[in-house]
């Protein structure tokens, strides 16, 4: 048995504040009433995206436990304020225009408990799903093998049925606990989400992934799935690009075809737009080489959709989520 809780003293619930604003410069940051936890307007998203784009967050704020999460998400609903909710920021294009609103990012919201009597792992929104399969592999759990490439947290991965290698989290998903708009949980199980191919019912809806519960088997040799995480480790390292910054696969296969091969053969590989550059290692890749806007990376989604589409007679589906408002035309 394996428990670990995440340090730090950031949006915990507390009597120290009450609720009060403070002007800090241009921006203002508002403590919730019994937390310390803060909210700030005007804060930049580009560094809480993989992608390092996008503009400001009207508000923004990271619960480090449920009651912040609720008093967090109360605040929206008094205020009529929408909400987004943020991860790891790994699978999403946020607009250069920032996001209107409440922007609230569940990074901090880390637990982790191995139950090795039911071979069951219970854990928080923001956990590292490349950090878990590690774990796991340590432990000699095996099933997170092939997720230690997924660079993305439970939460996200949970939303959008995150896979690879033939596996993905609907596969090994016990049970997701989610908090509803009217700050009440709620639990739900796969076929309650309703999973397909890199998405579910959880997409764009106002339901917050706080846990979710996966099933894997205890019991191997450490070594061995130690060994074979990073076999996976090291397929997505010699296949896909990390030394630029990216969302990871921007569009989803459309079988019998894989969304790289059909960007390849549309002669499209190392085009660029601004900053935005189509991958020289893998088509389906989008990477910032270096000071790429939004709009930059949101053009050539369109460019390659429109090439693909002229060449194969397919529209291609984006995999990455996009946040905020993008101009129709580039």
């Amino acid at each position: 048995m394996k428990i670990s809780q995440a340090d730090g003293n950031v949006c915990t619930v507390s009597t120290t504040h009450k609720h009060k604003t403070v002007n800090s410069g241009e921006s203002k940051i508002i403590y919730l009433e019994g937390t310390d936890c803060a909210i700030k307007s005007q804060a930049s998203l580009s560094a809480y995206t993989s992608y390092r784009v996008g503009g400001a967050a009207e508000w923004y704020v990271a619960p480090r436990n449920l009651e912040a999460l609720q008093a967090s998400l109360e605040y929206a609903k008094e205020h009529e304020l929408p909400v987004t909710t943020l991860g790891a920021g790994s699978n999403l294009l946020v607009s250069d225009r920032g996001i209107a609103g409440l922007v609230i990012s569940t990074r901090h919201l880390r637990h982790s408990y191995f139950d090795p009597q039911t071979g069951q792992l219970t854990v928080a929104a923001g956990e590292s799903i490349p950090s878990l399969a590690w774990e796991a592999a340590q432990l000699g759990w095996e099933g997170l093998e092939w997720a230690v490439g997924i660079p993305g947290t439970v939460g996200g991965a949970v939303v959008m049925n995150a896979g690879a290698h033939n596996s993905c989290i609907a596969d090994m998903l016990v049970s997701a606990q989610l908090l509803l708009p009217d700050g009440t949980l709620t639990t739900l199980t796969p076929a309650e989400i309703g999973y397909s191919y890199r998405t579910s019912s959880l997409q764009g809806s106002d339901r917050i992934v706080t846990q979710a519960t996966f099933q894997l088997q205890p019991g191997a040799d450490p070594a061995q799935v130690l060994a074979a995480t990073k076999q996976h480790k090291q397929h997505r390292l010699t296949t896909q690009p990390y030394n630029f910054p990216s969302c990871g696969s921007v569009f989803r296969n459309p079988k019998p075809y894989a969304a790289g091969w059909l960007i390849e053969q549309t002669g499209l590989k190392g085009y660029q737009i601004g900053g935005a550059q189509v991958a020289q290692l893998h088509a389906n890749f989008i990477v910032n080489r270096g000071g790429a806007k939004a709009s930059d990376i949101f053009c050539l989604i369109r460019h390659i959709q429109h090439q693909v589409q002229e060449n194969w007679s397919i529209l291609l589906e984006p995999e990455v989520k996009m946040l905020g408002e993008f101009q129709a035309a580039c």
